[in-house]
């Protein structure tokens, strides 16, 4: 994806959606910062050529090489934060894996079958005793106000 020369003051919200990019170049933009959610999702993302005056997103050990010439630096191969050396593994909950999701960027997923918050609910979601419970409130009360307000409506 190249958006080189493009006059961009700030990242473009429609980036959001290119996920699957593999390569990228934001140089000769005149960007003064990167939002820290701007590479959020950017999992296959290998080559990141950004202007000289910006860091590349992460840091320098989101990235295996980072290269610096005289107007741009360019990142290359991302790391995985989840099996690094360099410190801890990201800490995520009990029975949940540490996942990359962008530069830097980590997300916690649920092993099966646990789920909900911190992955601490086991099975699967009840739906029928969810959607049951919910019916009936919905039916009860909804006869219960139509008996209780039929009395005021207006005959012609």
């Amino acid at each position: 994806l190249d958006l080189s020369n493009c006059s961009l003051h700030s990242v473009p919200p429609g980036l959001a959606e290119a996920t699957a990019a593999i390569v990228l170049d934001l140089t000769e933009n005149p960007l003064t910062a990167l939002p820290n959610g701007s590479f959020l999702g950017f999992i296959h993302l290998q080559s990141l050529a950004v202007p000289l005056t910006l860091e590349c997103p992460g840091g320098s050990d989101a990235w295996q090489d980072v290269t610096v010439d005289r107007s741009s630096r360019l990142c290359q191969r991302q790391r995985n934060p989840c099996n690094s050396s360099v410190e801890l593994a990201w800490p995520c909950p009990e029975n949940s894996v540490c996942a990359p999701d962008g530069p830097g960027l980590v997300q916690c997923l649920c092993d099966s079958p646990f789920h909900g918050y911190k992955c601490l609910r086991e099975g699967t979601f009840p739906m029928l005793l969810f959607g049951g419970i919910l019916g009936t409130a919905t039916v009860s009360l909804s006869l219960l106000l139509w008996g209780t307000q039929r009395r005021k409506a207006k005959t012609p």
